[in-house]
């Protein structure tokens, strides 16, 4: 059966290449990137595929919270009911940091858009759908200050602290709705694949993206995934496991969704 399927920063790496696989399928994938050209000649590569479901591209910069409303209420102007959303888009290492909300990039894309887009796109998802968040190995303690924008940390840092942040906020949702809100599952697609951000963060070539693709597309799809809401699926090993002790603590991980309700609620009324 057909599905749709949102998968964000799809114009390349893992995301791209898992387009590829779930347009091959003939799912009805829809594109997310910040480039409108580049969206524009990823659509028409995948239209080119045998066989592949329709596309369609939206275009938001995910370090923007405005333009993440705006994706997602674009998503729901033309679909009344969305499948599976893949929060794929992910940043490492950029220039300059600091977003125009103040916030470390890292943390607004990694962690703050993701859980934003995901909560305007829960009416859509239902409980038949899944949201898969694309979490890491690296996972490191969150300073919530950091989070908040109020401390500067390393690439390194930053990033393994948002990674774990995605993975925390997961659980928490996913445990807090039940069976009331679709199935959310975080997933390390694998270590060091070869993605531009590894490159840039490790200079190695890194392992072919079609692993990370395959397990997305397998979490998106797989009945082996339908009953897994707040797990952690490590592809390194191949399965479920446990994430950092910080994913495990009822406590902290509300802590995280606090502060990403308080920086939400704050860059909200910014623009009022």
């Amino acid at each position: 059966m057909q599905k749709t399927i949102l998968i964000t920063g799809s114009t390349d790496g893992i995301g791209l290449e898992t387009a590829k696989m779930l347009t091959s399928l003939g799912h009805h994938v829809l594109l997310h990137g910040r480039n409108p050209e580049k969206l524009e000649k990823v659509q028409k590569t995948l239209l080119e595929l045998k066989g592949g479901g329709r596309i369609e591209i939206y275009v938001a910069d995910l370090s923007f919270i405005a333009d993440v409303e705006t994706l997602a209420k674009g998503v729901a102007e033309k679909h009344a009911k969305l499948d599976v959303l893949i929060n794929n888009a992910g940043v490492y290492k950029v220039l300059d940091p600091v977003t125009q909300d103040g916030l470390d990039v890292r943390f607004a894309v990694n962690v703050i858009a993701p859980y934003l887009l995901t909560q305007r796109l829960l009416p859509l998802i239902g409980t038949s759908g899944r949201v898969i968040n694309l979490s890491s190995a690296a996972q490191s303690t969150v300073n919530p200050k950091a989070l908040a924008g109020q401390v500067r940390l390393s690439d390194g840092a930053a990033y393994a602290q948002s990674k774990l942040a995605l993975t925390m906020w997961s659980r928490s949702l996913a445990l807090s709705l039940k069976e009331q809100g679709p199935v959310i599952i975080a997933v390390n697609p694998g270590s060091l694949l070869g993605t531009k951000m590894v490159k840039q963060a490790f200079r190695v070539a890194g392992g072919d993206i079609r692993i990370g693709a395959e397990i997305l597309s397998r979490a998106a799809l797989a009945d082996e995934f339908a009953a897994a809401s707040g797990q952690y699926f490590d592809n390194d090993s191949g399965e479920f496991a446990s994430p950092h002790p910080d994913a495990l603590d009822p406590k902290k991980s509300q802590e995280i969704v606090r502060v990403i309700e308080t920086v939400l609620t704050a860059t909200e009324n910014t623009f009022c």
